[in-house]
């Protein structure tokens, strides 16, 4: 009997769907042209280049000529946040962001301050991994350039206050950087409405190919060019259009507009229940996050006594696909610096397990972790010494 797979890692990337594939395939083939190129075929690349621009403008709500695409999210956050660094560094050098951005955000920003003089505030969360909007506004400088805050936590999944973060970056007058690689495409997002300057974004995440993204740039926003060369991208970003990709990346986000309602209603239901079945069948258990202000598809749960590296192996040979908050796909021993910063001691952030659901997670998926995953917990805490001497305790 062949052994079922159940996909539950989401947030880490997403299949292509049919109809991406089906937008995607003809410009391998007969639409192959250069959209630099003056002839008929550029041209037809050309237009589709705009069509998918103006896709993943929609989605946001953007103009077009806002929409930058980039290899995906990582370059987008360097781009956004070294841009900034260089082109405003006569104003000033200093950059907030937070303990709990993710890497392609802290790496960066340390690169910054390591080998080009920045200064850079690391705000900390408060339990729910939310950013304190009193202690943002205390740490402005007249030195400060830029704010950047993700949108949503990868890890956690919580939801980041973007609209009053943009509030005060505007009062101050810094540019505000968001990025929402998780977020864009699976809650709505209005960026005229949110005072947001730039705002990074995946296809992957969203049921496109990988190796493309975009960063939003809005209009009159003073940025450095972060690849050098042909004049493709008004000249930001030099370098011959991964067609393929985009128009993928357009028909992805054009599908993430028309069924977001859709999306986020079934996602919700098939999390709390998640949620609630574990809760109630497993004790020891923490949810990590807020509940309220959460990404529809996002379940991070701690179990005490046990470490996350063993629940990924005894789920994967169950056929279930997941993650953990631990960083040991890493090579560090060392947990999550998400977790670690929304204060779960050590030995709690540890035992940590990311379930993040989809547009193709059935209720059936759903009973069936809630029915395997307790055996799978009790399993490793009848193995910990932690466990055994709390069950002696009691």
């Amino acid at each position: 009997m062949e052994k079922r797979r159940l996909y539950m890692d989401y947030s880490a990337t997403t299949p292509v769907k049919k109809e991406v594939l089906d937008e995607m395939m003809p410009y391998f083939t007969e639409n192959f042209g250069n959209a630099s190129s003056f002839h008929t075929f550029g041209r037809e690349a050309k237009t589709a280049l705009d069509k998918a621009r103006g896709q993943v403008a929609n989605l946001i709500n953007a103009k077009p000529n806002e929409i930058y695409f980039t290899a995906g999210g990582t370059e987008s956050d360097n781009w956004a946040i070294e841009g900034v660094a260089f082109a405003h560094r006569s104003k000033g050098n200093h950059i907030i962001t937070s303990k709990i951005e993710h890497h392609g955000v802290l790496h960066i920003c340390e690169y910054l301050e390591k080998h080009h003089g920045f200064e850079v505030t690391y705000l900390d969360v408060d339990a729910e991994g939310r950013v304190k909007l009193d202690e943002l506004e205390k740490a402005i400088k007249d030195t400060t350039i830029l704010i950047s805050i993700m949108f949503a936590n990868n890890e956690i999944g919580t939801i980041q206050p973007i609209k009053e973060i943009g509030e005060i970056a505007k009062k101050h007058n810094v540019l505000f950087h968001t990025d929402a690689v998780q977020a864009a495409g699976n809650v709505p997002i209005d960026v005229k409405e949110l005072n947001v300057d730039l705002m990074s974004m995946s296809s992957h995440k969203i049921y496109g190919p990988k190796g493309i993204g975009a960063l939003y740039i809005k209009t009159g926003t003073k940025l450095h060019s972060f690849v050098h060369g042909g004049a493709q991208e008004r000249r930001r970003r030099a370098g011959t259009e991964n067609m393929p990709s985009i128009v993928g990346y357009g028909k992805a986000a054009e599908l993430a507009k028309t069924n977001m309602d859709e999306h986020i209603e079934r996602l919700t239901s098939l999390r709390t229940k998640l949620i609630d079945g574990i809760l109630e069948k497993i004790p020891y258990t923490r949810v990590n996050g807020s509940l309220e202000d959460r990404l529809p598809g996002n379940v991070n749960f701690s179990f005490e006594f046990i470490e996350g590296e063993g629940i990924l192996l005894m789920l994967d040979m169950l056929g279930i696909a997941a993650s953990s908050g631990s960083a040991c796909t890493s090579g560090s021993l060392d947990p999550s610096h998400v977790l670690m910063a929304i204060g779960l001691p050590h030995e709690i952030a540890h035992g940590s397990l990311r379930l993040s659901i989809g547009d193709f997670t059935t209720e059936d998926d759903i009973d069936y972790i809630i029915e395997k995953l307790p055996a799978v917990i009790e399993r490793l805490r009848m193995m910990s010494p932690l466990y055994d001497a709390v069950i002696k305790q009691k």
